[in-house]
């Protein structure tokens, strides 16, 4: 054999072993699949070696803790009804919102409570655990004007079928441009003054804990309304803004961040969704609660933790 073909022999067999050590990549399917094995482990207790790499990392409500033992895989008994899935293909990253049950003797009973989630997947493994757990004794506002969190969301039965309405893939926006416009959101709200840019479709909706907001007090306003009349100078700080998720297919953006009150020393603790057409936000989902004042994610550095800097976390 000529040196020549020697040579291409070896540059194919490296090629072919190369690709066959390659991680594999998982799609929109398979990373929902993750989200379903981690909740069935968590509700088990079971920290199964094949799902879970061996230094996982695990947070709950910005704090880390030893993983399997404490919070939610302490007393998760069940499943709940509402699940909404937000994959990120590009950065092998899953996002979730759904309901799960708490401190019940069987898997149907409990308190009802919602949780927000964030997986990473590397080498077929969950390598990172971030979780907001909104229980009914963290979930009510100063003036009790929400309802608990969880049982509001099952009552909303499943996701608007407008966020499962993929984009037509002409007008799907990048990642870059689907989290600028998810942060006006984030910097409108700060500080506002009411002038600020809000880029709202007219037939915006935004839930919160379950709670149609814009339908309260008898009569509906619009998003941008609100905005430019009802929520001037509510928010004073809007930190830690780290964008998780992004589904371009369904122009999904999914985000955890803190709202800071300065003048009652108050922080939520938050995961929020947008729904984003043409670069407006059509549609807004989230959950929170309340979370000692100046809180941390558990995810970002000090300097990040106080910023209102974006963070595209990959």
């Amino acid at each position: 054999m000529s040196k020549r073909l020697v040579l291409f022999a070896a540059a194919c067999l490296f090629s072919f072993t190369a690709l066959a050590q390659a991680p594999a990549r998982c799609d929109r399917a398979c990373l929902q699949k993750w989200v379903d094995s981690y909740l069935v482990a968590m509700r088990d207790q079971n920290r199964d070696p094949s799902l879970f790499a061996p230094d996982v990392r695990f947070t709950e409500n910005g704090v880390r803790l030893p993983f399997g033992k404490e919070g939610l895989w302490w007393g998760m008994s069940g499943i709940g009804t509402y699940k909404f899935y937000i994959p990120d293909t590009e950065t092998q990253q899953v996002a979730f919102l759904g309901t799960v049950r708490e401190n019940g003797k069987t898997q149907t009973d409990g308190d009802v409570v919602a949780i927000a989630l964030r997986l990473k997947i590397r080498d077929q493994h969950i390598t990172e655990i971030e979780q907001l757990v909104s229980r009914p004794s963290n979930t009510t506002s100063s003036r009790g004007d929400f309802p608990p969190t969880g049982p509001g969301m099952e009552a909303m039965g499943a996701p608007n079928s407008i966020f499962t309405t993929p984009i037509p893939e002409n007008e799907r926006a990048s990642r870059a441009q689907l989290i600028e416009t998810a942060n006006y959101y984030f910097t409108g709200l700060q500080n506002n003054d009411g002038k600020g840019y809000y880029p709202f479709t007219d037939d915006c909706v935004r839930f919160e804990n379950g709670v149609d907001v814009l339908a309260r007090g008898g009569t509906r306003t619009t998003c941008k309304k609100q905005f430019e009349e009802g929520l001037k100078g509510v928010v004073d700080r809007v930190r830690d803004r780290r964008f998780v998720a992004v589904d371009r297919e369904r122009g999904i953006v999914f985000a955890f961040g803190f709202f800071d009150h300065y003048r009652i020393n108050w922080t939520w603790q938050l995961a929020e969704l947008f729904r984003i057409e043409k670069g407006q936000i059509r549609r807004i989902e989230a959950i929170f609660h309340r979370a000692p004042f100046g809180m941390p994610s558990g995810w970002s550095t000090y300097e990040q933790s106080i910023s209102s800097e974006v963070q595209d976390v990959r």
